[in-house]
């Protein structure tokens, strides 16, 4: 996972960026004069500024990180508040769950101020917070804020030369089917549940079962994607915990050591958060315990407890998705593939008008918009094609639909490439070529309808034209992926010529 794709170095960059912002809010926090307890709420608030706020533009970045105090202010205000009146404040808690995932059907921003809402109430609990310690806590969160934002925008501004991919919009629907207020509803009862058994566990350290079932619903949209991420997020809390019992339990919240160790773990949560959920987690949980010594309480019974408050947070999150409104795996699969499918057929479609002399026709959006769909695709498909899945064939089937789809996505790269060249001509034929893949594309989409790809691909054209080899490619890749889509889920593999 450490020597996973990085183009353009992203990813380092923004680890190394984090690492700054973060350690920027610390050493702010105490150069105020502000309590351990409010530099450690200063560096996560910190954290999930620089994590959580995703938006396309810069400019959008700049305001939703403005915003995070709207969101995070009255939360604090609330925990605090409520510290003292159990019954209360676990009431308040599933509200702030349910309003927190709700709000990500208003696209990132409401996304990263769901999240950064939810972590101020966490990090109450987490730190034990107390009124007195609220005005404090906000000139924390609000130095931190600026602190982060100084380094994001001013010191370091990688989104102004890169800027960031915008995420596909989430699948539609109504009501109930609505993803958002369906997770709102899931989440809730997986933290209900979490919350119920955690503190039967401990009275004192239960939120550590909502957090999971919290951050368990994050980026996933089917109950195969939850269970999975379930499974990696305990994988990732066990290694911890034993890394945690061998390098934060000896310190003993020895100061420079653990903040050193602290910078490591805020780079490796940056670094490998796309590439693996269960490093990432593996850092998170080494970061809790070296908190945890800072504050003085860190014993191995803590961490073994922590063992067992994820595993309560895991299993509600389980149960939530397969009893409370489910949505089954392979329609969510169905779903991103057919996206997927239409902008392969939509950036052919761009790259022939551009051939054909149309200086308007820009076919590199589609292309960006299709990596970013293959990435939701790999994501749905990753309960199937997990080492544990039983399913045999529906994962040798899952593989053979990744490998096609990448074939069509280099394909497309290539049509694009040779669309932008100035000098490229317009073949008679290439309109034809481009028609056999929307074809393709239809029959894949369109109900009952995969008889037409029956028939075999047109002949291999000359090396000598390009964008007819790509398009042969693409009706290839298209006429091969009718046997793994159009195979009942349960039936037997099906390998198509």
């Amino acid at each position: 996972m450490f020597v996973a794709p990085d183009p353009g170095r992203v990813r380092l960059r923004n680890s190394l960026r984090a690492v700054i912002g973060v350690a920027a809010a610390v050493a702010v926090a105490e150069l105020s004069g502000l309590s351990l307890t409010a530099s450690i709420t200063g560096g996560l608030a910190a954290l999930l500024a620089l994590f959580t706020v995703l938006d396309s533009t810069l400019r959008a970045q700049r305001v939703t990180t403005a915003l995070l105090p709207v969101a995070g202010f009255p939360v604090l205000a609330l925990a605090t508040t409520l510290h003292g009146v159990p019954f209360a404040r676990d009431a308040a808690f599933l509200a702030v769950v349910f309003a927190g995932v709700y709000a990500r059907r208003f696209g990132p921003r409401g996304h990263a101020l769901g999240i950064f809402g939810f972590m101020m109430f966490f990090v109450t609990q987490f730190l034990h917070a107390v009124p007195a310690q609220l005005p404090e806590l906000y000139a924390a969160v609000g130095l931190a804020l600026l602190s982060a934002g100084a380094v994001r925008f001013g010191l370091w501004p990688i989104e102004r030369r890169t800027p960031p991919a915008a995420a596909p919009p989430a699948l539609p629907g109504t009501g109930l089917a609505r993803p958002t207020t369906r997770q709102a509803f899931q989440a809730t009862a997986a933290c209900a549940f979490a919350l119920g058994i955690g503190q039967v566990l401990s009275e004192d350290r239960w939120y550590w079962a909502v957090g999971t079932a919290w951050w368990i619903f994050v980026n996933t949209a089917s109950r195969g994607e939850t269970l999975v991420r379930g499974f990696r997020r305990v994988l990732g809390t066990v290694v911890g915990i034993a890394a945690g019992l061998l390098v934060a339990v000896p310190l003993h919240g020895a100061p420079a050591p653990t903040a050193a160790l602290v910078a490591v773990c805020v780079f490796g949560i940056f670094y490998t958060a796309a590439p693996s959920y269960s490093w990432m987690m593996f850092f998170v949980t080494v970061m809790a315990g070296l908190l945890y010594g800072l504050l003085g309480v860190l014993h191995p019974g803590l961490l073994i407890l922590r063992f067992e408050e994820t595993a309560v947070g895991a299993l509600g999150a389980s149960l939530a998705v397969v009893l409370v409104l489910p949505v089954t795996t392979h329609a969510a699969n169905d779903a991103w593939i057919q996206r997927a499918l239409h902008c392969v057929r939509a950036s052919t479609a761009a790259s022939l008008d551009r051939l054909g002399g149309d200086p308007a026709a820009d076919p590199a959006p589609h292309a960006a918009e299709l990596e970013l769909l293959l990435g939701r695709v790999r994501m749905a498909l990753a309960p199937l094609v997990h080492p544990l899945s039983p399913l045999r064939a529906r994962k040798a089937r899952a593989r053979q639909v990744l490998a096609l789809l990448d074939d069509c996505a280099r394909e497309v790269r290539g049509l694009v490439a040779v669309a932008a060249d100035p000098q490229a001509s317009h073949d008679a034929r290439l309109a034809a070529a481009c028609w056999r893949v929307e074809a393709a594309v239809e029959a894949l989409t369109a109900p009952g309808s995969a008889a037409e790809l029956a028939a075999p691909a047109a002949p291999r054209p000359a090396a000598a034209e390009p964008a007819l080899v790509h398009l042969h490619g693409l009706e290839h890749a298209l006429a091969a992926l009718h046997g793994p889509l159009r195979t009942h889920p349960r039936s037997p593999l099906v390998i198509s010529a």
